[in-house]
């Protein structure tokens, strides 16, 4: 049961709704049900649909076939103990068998609309139950639903009332509070004859949410259950779908679900066809499939984004230019990469990149000093890979403002200091780099001054512009003269500031130091940050430094899983990610793994020692998408000391990406 209940599925539409649960099929997260629709495309996202329990009926004797957790501590009813296999393969398929039946289901969640009409309607959820046996079975299908924002739990309410309209194979159903209206969401069914009734189911509990210290029990309402007569052999389908039902929606048949199957195949057989047959390991193709888990629509800023992990983030803007080269790039969905800095782009403000796009409406928040560093190193990338130059020609303003509001200062007080070139910020109470942990005001990683990942980026990013520049001045885009000359102030300006890196060398640790404090004091702590700065397109270290870098940082940091973020060696070191939010939160820089920086690991080892193989075995970190946690996808962040359990998001963008921009590394096939 152990194993079952830490092992984790999702399904996700494009548009920000999820399906996700465990392979015991009992729910331990607020975030496992269903139908977590996304009201406000990719946000908004509301639990509507729990799940349907299911018993079986076979010989006059019937069988319970769901897992719960109780507030009480009992588990019940035990329906795992049936449970006789779990695939992930095409869709998530489970088979509960005994000596004289075999009862399997699917889920399936269709990909939104690709025309543009991203209306409720395409938020949707299938299931297909089908039975084999020597008899006639009765299957029973209970609704367990609700209405509460993904994040919170559902408590029974005298005043929270559920409507619901029955029809012809299908139930319309909506929470009513206070007079106030939720989403409306309906269900429908091939056969099958609907009972309806009002009962609540009190005291799930939620045991992950537990362990983090978190609101851990819940109510579920059930409005009904559907009793199907199935003969071996007999298959219902079920669709859950956002949205009262539609007069010209297609009939819902036994052939709905293989149909929808093959359709969802042949989209990313289409998507990634230029790449498919880059490796022919299963596990490439897997990766493929993952990565395209967090790309979704956002209305709001009329492009695509990137969601940033499951189940809690919602799209950043440093996580979706961290993962862009390995979602976009490596797959060659230049479309994509080329949408992603169109739209981010287009909010540059004051020289900064949004990180975060508010859900319904407002300003983004522009609190991250190196987004829109990230942003010209992924522009960069993005050139390199595509030759775009009219893109380049489009996108070069916004690399400007950039360059100019660095040069004279902007929000945070980010400015590059004159006397020496280097971009510093200085503000208290605010964490503007991926250390961004703030707690009562305080960021648990102080790292104002100047950061040297932060520099390292300037200084890649002066590299970009002088090429960029010149290469404009040869394509007469605008001045041409005026062009010349920015190219050589931009390459006066790195050749500055490669002087100035060398003042984050730390001689006798061998290492860099992680920041420069605006007092000019050094702090000599081990962190992945030297890493980073080692890791870009142009790199201000020599190989020597780098060496010695990758060097410490193998002995240091290096896990199978990532690198941790602190040195062990460290008295702030935390070993292991757990404990209530304040506590996780201090853990979440100080030593806890990180699965990202393996990538920037990777290429800091290939810069540094070309012709040597890599350090590490990748086997363990395969492993682990392919069967631990969310299968087929990558945990955020791994405890600091062994064995390195999964912790934080199940399935997150960059750890995806990172791995998928090496694969070429791993000699896979």
């Amino acid at each position: 049961m152990a194993d079952l209940n830490t092992r984790e599925w999702l399904l996700t539409n494009g548009l920000g709704s999820f399906a996700s649960g465990t392979i015991s099929d009992v729910r331990t997260r607020t975030y496992h049900g269903w139908l977590l629709g996304a009201t406000h495309p990719p946000a908004g996202r509301t639990l509507l649909f729990s799940h349907l329990e299911g018993s079986l009926e076979v010989s006059g004797k019937a069988i319970a076939l769901g897992t719960n957790f109780w507030g009480d501590g009992q588990i019940s009813p035990q329906g795992y103990k049936l449970l006789h296999s779990f695939d992930i393969n095409p869709v998530p398929k489970w088979i509960w068998q005994a000596d004289n039946w075999q009862l399997s289901r699917q889920l399936l969640m269709p990909h939104g609309r690709e025309d543009g009409a991203k209306d409720m309607g395409s938020h949707r959820l299938l299931m297909q139950y089908r039975y084999e046996g020597r008899d006639t079975a009765i299957l029973r299908l209970r609704l367990l639903i609700g209405d509460r924002h993904f994040h919170h739990q559902q408590k029974a309410d005298p005043g929270l009332q559920f409507s619901q309209l029955l029809s012809h194979n299908h139930v319309c159903l909506q929470a009513i509070f206070a007079s106030d209206f939720g989403t409306p969401w309906h269900l429908r069914w091939t056969q099958g004859e609907y009972h309806a009734d009002a009962v609540w189911y009190w005291d799930y509990q939620l045991i992950e949410e537990k362990k983090r210290g978190l609101g851990d029990r819940e109510d579920l309402y059930s409005p009904g259950y559907l009793t199907v007569k199935l003969q071996p052999g007999d298959a219902v389908t079920l669709e859950a779908q956002m949205g009262f039902p539609h007069p010209t929606q297609t009939l819902l048949s036994p052939e709905t679900f293989a149909a929808a199957v093959e359709a969802e195949q042949e989209r990313l057989s289409q998507i990634f066809a230029p790449v498919k047959n880059q490796s022919s390991s299963p596990i490439w193709q897997q990766l493929l499939q993952a990565s395209d888990q967090f790309i979704v629509d956002r209305p709001s800023i009329a492009g695509p984004t990137v969601i940033a992990g499951y189940h809690w983030f919602n799209d950043w803007g440093r996580d979706t230019l961290i993962a862009l080269p390995g979602l976009a790039l490596v797959t060659q969905r230049f479309q994509l990469a080329k949408g992603l800095l169109q739209t981010f782009g287009r909010y540059c403000r004051h020289g900064l990149i949004p990180n975060v796009f508010p859900d319904f409406g407002g300003e983004p928040s522009y609190n991250s000093i190196d987004a829109a560093l990230w942003w010209i190193e992924t522009l960069g990338l993005y050139l390199e890979a595509t030759q775009d130059w009219q893109f380049l020609a489009a996108q070069f303003p916004v690399v400007q403002q950039i360059h100019k509001a660095f040069m004279g200062g902007t929000r945070y007080n980010i400015q590059v200091d004159a006397t020496d070139g280097l971009l510093s910020w200085d503000v208290c109470g605010v964490a503007l780099t991926w250390m961004d942990v703030v707690i009562g005001g305080k960021p648990v990683t102080p790292r104002n001054g100047k950061a040297v990942e932060i520099n390292a980026l300037w200084y890649s990013a002066l590299c970009w512009m002088s090429q960029w520049a010149e290469r404009l001045s040869q394509m007469n885009y605008g001045d041409a003269s005026r062009l010349a000359k920015q190219a050589q102030r931009y390459t006066q300006q790195a050749q500055q500031v490669t002087i100035s890196l060398q003042k984050f060398w730390n001689p006798q640790m061998g290492y860099l130091y992680d920041t420069i404090d605006p007092d000019d004091g050094r702090n000599s702590q081990i962190r992945p940050n030297a890493v980073l700065a080692l890791s870009l397109h142009h790199c201000g270290f020599s190989q020597h430094q780098g060496r010695a870098v990758v060097d410490l940082a193998t002995s240091r940091l290096l896990t199978p899983y990532g690198l941790r973020s602190l040195d062990p060696a460290d008295p702030d070191y935390i070993s292991k990610y757990t404990g209530d939010s304040q506590q996780r939160d201090r853990a979440y820089h100080q030593g806890t793994v990180w699965a990202w920086l393996i990538g920037p690991f990777t290429r800091a080892w290939q810069r540094s020692y070309p012709e040597t193989p890599l350090p590490f075995d990748w086997q363990p970190l395969l492993d682990h998408f392919l069967g631990d946690a969310c299968i087929h996808s990558i945990s955020e962040i791994f405890d600091g000391d062994w064995p390195h359990i999964p912790k934080g998001a199940i399935a997150q963008a960059w750890s995806v990406a990172e791995v998928m921009r090496h694969w070429r590394s791993y000699n896979i096939e």
